[in-house]
């Protein structure tokens, strides 16, 4: 029996080897962004979700089958006839900082062996995007399963500028209700920012960081909500500034009110996922409630559970009650600014 999933995530899986600052390392172990945005939607709601991904035919099978296990549907997973290099690395030297590079003297470092798995590693190069070219493992139309097309939300990870321009235009094609999207770093420069009008017409959310908001309007303005402004002036009725360990703002378009909604206090082990997270989190708030305020205060929740551990399923382990509680007391820590 087909599955109709009513919220459905497109982005990146990943092969990860992670050395985090506290914890034990994982090793090819199932990530990327799209993972950790599930499992913040699925900290909220039981209901299936769709998962729209490109992998290569050497990706693990069981880990597809642990995500159908978790309740992520995998239809919209394409497994494309040819391998694709989808590790990443990522070492902490502390909290705030990390490296993507030489992971054998990070593993030396440690005193860890180095796994033979991440032999010939090269970290993805940091270039600007393009406006015609797609990332081989960059989810395509023709990949949208039938089933997915009925569903009320959709949020986009971070990807390229093409693929989130193509596929928020099929998906309010699509008739959803709710399109929220996380920016690629790589087009979030003063290059894109009139491409940008067109990519947020229409759009329910978007969800830069800080530093990519800030890279976006560089030489322009230093002013955060005059940046989240002129974004929601393009046609977006949400900008949610992520703002790490301080926590969110948040500007209405239709109203022009706006929230500092601080992070809630934890103590963090490994802030991998963390933004991908608090998305998740965000699109299944809003999925439900069309309350931008409330739909921020459950992202920052999901946030704070992921950072309290390590892998994209760390959130699962959660007490029950745990993030309800949580949402209360971080209600009551909500500033509007005027």
């Amino acid at each position: 029996m087909p599955i109709f999933p009513a919220l459905v995530v497109a982005g990146q899986l990943r092969r990860q080897y992670l050395l985090p600052p506290q914890g034990r390392p994982l090793v090819d172990a199932p990530g990327g962004n799209l993972l950790y945005a599930a499992a913040g939607i699925r900290l909220w709601q039981d209901d299936a979700l769709g998962m729209l991904a490109r992998v290569g035919e050497d990706y693990p099978q069981e880990w597809l089958r642990t995500f159908q296990k978790s309740g992520f549907d995998p239809q919209g997973i394409r497994i494309l006839p040819e391998a694709l290099d989808l590790r990443t690395f990522l070492a902490y030297t502390d909290l705030q900082t990390s490296q993507r590079t030489n992971p054998v003297s990070h593993f030396a470092r440690l005193g860890l062996p180095f796994p033979k798995s991440l032999l010939g590693y090269q970290p993805a190069a940091d270039d600007y995007d393009s406006r015609a070219r797609q990332n081989p493992d960059s989810p395509r139309l023709m990949d949208i399963p039938e089933t997915y097309r009925q569903a009320k939300a959709f949020h986009l990870c971070p990807l390229d500028f093409i693929t989130h321009l193509q596929l928020s235009t099929a998906f309010r094609q699509f008739g959803a209700t709710t399109i929220s999207i996380d920016p690629g770093p790589s087009y979030m420069n003063g290059n894109f920012l009139v491409d940008l009008r067109s990519l947020l017409q229409g759009m329910t959310a978007f969800l830069p960081s800080e530093d990519e908001i800030r890279a976006l309007f560089w030489g322009r303005t230093n002013d955060l909500w005059e940046m989240a402004a002129t974004l929601g002036s393009f046609g977006c009725e949400i900008i949610v500034i992520k703002r790490g360990g301080r926590g969110q703002f948040l500007y209405e378009a239709s109203t022009g009110r706006k929230w500092e909604i601080p992070a809630y206090p934890t103590q963090p082990a490994d802030p991998t996922g963390a933004g991908d997270a608090f998305c998740g989190g965000f699109l299944s708030g809003y999925a439900e409630s069309h309350n931008p305020l409330e739909s921020c205060l459950r992202g920052g929740i999901a946030a704070s559970l992921s950072i309290e551990g390590s892998g994209p399923f760390y959130v699962f382990d959660a007490m029950p009650g745990l993030a309800q509680a949580r949402l209360l007391s971080l209600t009551n820590l909500v500033k509007e600014v005027t």
